[in-house]
């Protein structure tokens, strides 16, 4: 094989790896979007702030001495905890004023997040505490490390469970049926305040996860990480279809992918640029999204 070629076919293998580990934290964080959508057909900008959180939560409790196989979850717990509150103190009163005014809210809670967060903790980056033995491993010219490894395993632990806890359980029956008809679901005896709630606990513990994996990826967490993967991650939504579940995680793994190949091939300056690109280009063709099926909608 020309020595050219060979280069060429191990740099695309390792941008890909690369691709796959930001697609699938990307994937993570717009499956909430996407549940909270498909409930209650509201955008919660304020998502990518619970991202955040749960990082600061597995900072702080990896700080304590807590091994990173606890911090996880309780960050997870924490994260959806405070979503919870969101959606009963804030989100619930407004819940049937329209869209616009709970997208303005959306956008006032992520604000509020951000500099309240600079306000407590500081708006200088935090280094985030090494929990685990970070390796670098190599298979011929591939290269990557203990903590890519964790992010897709974890990754994809979670996006099964998520299908299991969906197609599977009585509370994942209760939830489609409040989000294919919810006035018919409340008529079959469905408490739908519930099922919102936890879809709002369930979509944010999955991006404190990923929060906590960013942490311990690249080493840093700061009060304003939250704004560009939350809008990232919408971005993922819409690509593989906002509202549906497998749509957020192909939406992500594709947009991972694109990200770095951009950046390996052509400009790293970029990155962000080609998520915005593919938003417009999405709309612009397809706007249901890769999986989604094209409606009409009374306005």
């Amino acid at each position: 094989m020309d020595s050219h070629v060979s280069y060429f076919f191990w740099d695309l293998l390792n941008y890909l790896i690369n691709g796959l580990t930001q697609g699938s934290i990307y994937a993570l964080v717009a499956l909430g979007y996407t549940m909270v959508f498909g409930i209650i057909k509201l955008i919660n900008f304020a998502h990518g702030e619970f991202f955040m959180i749960g990082a600061f939560i597995g900072y702080y409790c990896i700080l304590s001495g807590m091994p990173f196989a606890l911090a996880m979850p309780v960050a997870m717990i924490g994260s959806g905890i405070v979503a919870v509150i969101i959606e009963r103190i804030v989100y619930r009163p407004i819940r049937h004023a329209g869209r616009i005014p709970a997208l303005i809210t959306a956008l006032g809670i992520s604000l509020f997040f951000q500099y309240a967060g600079q306000m407590i903790i500081g708006a200088d980056p935090k280094a985030f505490p090494s929990s685990i033995e970070n390796k670098t491993y190599q298979l011929g010219e591939v290269y990557f490390s203990t903590s890519q490894i964790l992010i897709v395993t974890s990754s994809l632990i979670l996006m099964l469970f998520l299908y299991w806890l969906v197609n599977f359980t009585k509370m994942g029956k209760a939830m489609r049926a409040t989000s294919y008809n919810m006035k018919a679901a409340e008529l079959m005896g469905i408490d739908t305040n519930k099922i919102i709630s936890f879809t709002f606990f369930v979509g944010a513990a999955f991006a404190g996860a990923a929060g906590v994996l960013v942490g311990l990826h690249y080493g840093t967490v700061d009060p304003m990480m939250g704004m560009i993967p939350g809008l990232k991650a919408f971005v993922a939504a819409v690509l593989g279809g906002i509202g549906i579940i497998p749509g957020a995680v192909l939406g992500g793994l594709v947009l991972g992918v694109a990200e770095n190949l951009v950046v390996g091939f052509w400009m790293a300056t970029y990155r962000d640029a080609i998520a915005f690109t593919i938003l417009i280009i999405i709309l612009l063709f397809k706007p249901s999204g890769l999986l989604g099926v094209n409606r009409r909608e009374k306005v």
